[in-house]
């Protein structure tokens, strides 16, 4: 007499035991550059929300040191929502906002924590990562809506013009979406940043608000060649 054959594992089977040659199960990783895209958004927040710390005089124009690094987030935001769209964007926008508020938190916690007895640094360090409340909450509100309505208007565009004309949407979004994280971030924290009166609140809004749109215009091409690249390693424009 033979043995039957085993069951195989189907509805209600109970699980084979692993042999010890039997590699141990795993969940497997989408090859895709999503992942890469968003820990990039994510760590490029992260280091601006440090950077900004520090004022920055080029001549007669005052800013932070942020302002060379902060537009290349709306630049990977216009990449995620061209070639990934809507939802994989805004998952994106509130994985970075989940980010932020980590860290904020954690550097507040680590300020309060008393200094060791041999560490010097607890003033310099209170001042470069302590934050007043109000420019954080400016910060984390002119981010949200800047990046939301960047990816809505994009992925709206989108609809409307297909393939072409990706120069007008990447201009578009980042027109809407610039505009309104400057203009919500100076809202919240302009008696905070010294803006008190409405000539300087309009002259911070459009100061600001053209350079970080200059700034992503300037690297337009470069979106273009990462947008195409993403693509075609996504397999975009494969036939169905």
């Amino acid at each position: 007499m033979t043995d039957s054959p085993a069951a195989g594992p189907g509805p209600g089977a109970a699980p084979r035991a692993a042999s010890e040659n039997t590699p141990p199960a795993r969940i497997p990783v989408p090859d895709s550059a999503y992942p890469a895209l968003v820990a990039l958004f994510a760590a490029i927040l992260l280091v601006s929300n440090i950077t900004a710390s520090k004022g920055v005089a080029l001549g007669p124009l005052i800013t932070d040191g942020a302002f060379l690094l902060f537009p290349l987030s709306y630049v990977i935001g216009d990449v995620l929502s061209e070639c990934y769209g809507w939802r994989a964007t805004r998952r994106a926008v509130w994985v970075g906002f989940a980010a932020l508020v980590l860290a904020i938190a954690f550097f507040q916690v680590a300020i309060w924590l008393p200094p060791a007895d041999f560490y010097g640094g607890q003033a310099a360090f209170a001042a470069t990562l302590g934050a007043v409340p109000r420019i954080v909450l400016a910060g984390l509100a002119g981010y949200l809506v800047g990046q939301l309505l960047n990816a809505r208007v994009l992925v709206a565009l989108k609809a409307r013009t297909g393939e072409r004309r990706l120069w007008a949407r990447l201009l578009g979004s980042t027109v809407v979406g610039e505009f309104a994280d400057t203009l919500v971030f100076c809202a919240i924290a302009a008696s905070v940043i010294g803006v008190d009166t409405p000539a300087a609140f309009v002259n911070y809004v459009a100061v600001g608000f053209l350079w970080k749109t200059g700034a992503e215009v300037a690297v337009m091409p470069v979106t273009y060649r990462v947008i195409a690249r993403v693509k075609r390693r996504e397999g975009y424009f494969a036939p169905a």
